[in-house]
């Protein structure tokens, strides 16, 4: 599901106070931690992904490569910091999901 502009704008507004949960390093963007980051995106359905100064990642190709394993949607890339969105599968877990699908 490709997010409408103001779904966008709502998800940007909720996920402006949250702290990033991920920092990619030096090491790089790895399965174990797309596999971390698929489990927390199912739990919080927003979240934050930062890299460090450390890394020779691109956000941009980060994002990308996100997208594709765990289908997820970017939100917003701002710098270093990307915004993931997906709707969780777990009902009781789905409120900004469900606030979303209201836009």
């Amino acid at each position: 599901m490709d997010l409408r502009g103001k779904q966008k704008r709502f998800l940007r507004s909720q996920a402006h106070h949250l702290q990033p949960i991920f920092q990619i390093g030096k090491g790089g963007l790895n399965s174990a931690m797309v596999v971390q980051i698929n489990e927390a995106l199912e739990k919080r359905e927003l979240i934050k992904v930062t890299l460090l100064q450390n890394t020779d990642e691109i956000a941009e190709d980060v994002a990308q490569a996100l997208k594709a394993d765990i289908h997820c949607d970017i939100v917003q890339i701002i710098g270093r910091v990307l915004v993931l969105f997906k709707p969780s599968s777990n009902e009781k877990y789905q409120k900004i999901s469900k606030e979303v699908k209201a836009i």
